[in-house]
């Protein structure tokens, strides 16, 4: 059975309609990145029926200054509790107005490598 996940919008990460005006579907290999970018995107606890997923925000991050390779160890490893997800690579591309924001690059067990911002 593919995977699929609702399509979300690279810059505002809403939801997209399709030609017809449905809700916009991805497909593998894009949906495993994209949800491994909505993955590193979890603050912990925030999910309501799973409070353990996530990335540990306000416990390790905010409000302190973790290094570069911190973050980008905590980022990869939510982006691979992703199921199909082998293993992930992160790459940080700009801090500006509080924000961070960056890539992963996920690798499923066929090999193939896709890319999605956060």
């Amino acid at each position: 059975m593919a995977q699929t996940t609702l399509l979300l919008d690279t810059v505002s990460w809403d939801l997209l309609a399709d030609a017809s005006g449905n809700l916009a579907v991805a497909s593998v290999p894009y949906a495993l990145a994209q949800d491994a970018a909505s993955a590193i995107k979890l603050f912990q606890q925030e999910l309501w029926y799973n409070t353990a997923p996530g990335v540990p925000y306000f416990e390790d991050i905010l409000g302190s200054a973790p290094s570069l390779a911190a973050l980008k160890a905590q980022f990869s490893a939510a982006a691979e509790t992703v199921p199909g997800v082998v293993a992930a690579q992160t790459f940080i591309t700009a801090f500006d107005d509080r924000g961070l924001h960056g890539q992963v690059q996920v690798t499923d067990k066929n090999g193939v490598i896709t890319p999605a911002s956060f």
